[in-house]
């Protein structure tokens, strides 16, 4: 009708409002994410799918903007899939993050995003790196989105040198799940994938399957 005005969340930029995270474990690398997609305080996307591959065994978790994040790992596909068939073999998980370092960094004042790179490789196993802002860091474990600050505490308590395949799935589903609580802007269910030596694991866990906690 005359005279309304538009719904706020159709002038708000569209964000992956999120919580992101990946741990390295001795062979191979977990990822997991929450599904919700955020513009402003309305959620206009329960089930975005924000772990993106970037090659077989190279993946990586979204965050911030979500057409600048998209973009970012959609451009850096495509210049992986060349490098490999110029070198003739898998590509590094080291090559993957630096090509969204160099893309974030250039056009740091366009895009708004935050990319957690991980995989594996034949020279280096399971490897998790951080590229926030064009800074490129090599890390145990990360997490990054909104939703990150509620679950700082408890990831660096609970994290542990040497954990297995399955304590690292099980870290990564509990971080998951408490950001998901506390965090209006992260929900949904929750996507996992799994990266070692013999294949690539992808796994959805819907919200009535997460664990609870005391306060729930």
């Amino acid at each position: 009708m005359l005279g309304e005005t538009e719904p706020q969340w159709l002038s708000e930029e569209v964000k992956t409002g999120t919580t992101i995270i990946a741990i390295e474990f001795n062979g191979g690398v977990v990822l997991g994410s929450d599904s919700r997609v955020s513009a402003g305080e309305s959620v206009v996307n329960r089930v975005m799918n924000k772990l993106s591959p970037l090659h077989d065994k190279i993946y990586c978790a979204l965050s911030g903007s979500a057409a600048d994040a998209q973009t970012i790992a959609e451009a850096v596909n495509y210049q992986l899939d060349v490098h490999s068939m110029e070198i003739g073999e898998d590509p590094k998980v080291r090559s993957g993050a630096t090509l969204v370092r160099n893309i974030s960094y250039k056009y740091k004042e366009e895009l708004s995003a935050h990319l957690i790179v991980a995989g594996w490789d034949k020279k280096d196993g399971g490897q998790v790196f951080a590229t926030l802002n064009g800074l490129l860091t090599r890390q145990p474990f990360a997490v990054g989105g909104s939703g990150s600050s509620y679950v700082y505490g408890f990831v660096d308590a609970e994290y542990r040198k040497g954990m297995s395949k399955e304590e690292c799935q099980q870290f990564v589903v509990n971080t998951l799940s408490l950001a998901m609580n506390r965090d209006g802007s992260s929900g949904g269910v929750a996507y996992l994938v799994t990266i070692d030596e013999h294949n690539t694991e992808e796994k959805v866990i819907l919200g009535n399957d997460l664990p609870t906690f005391f306060d729930q």
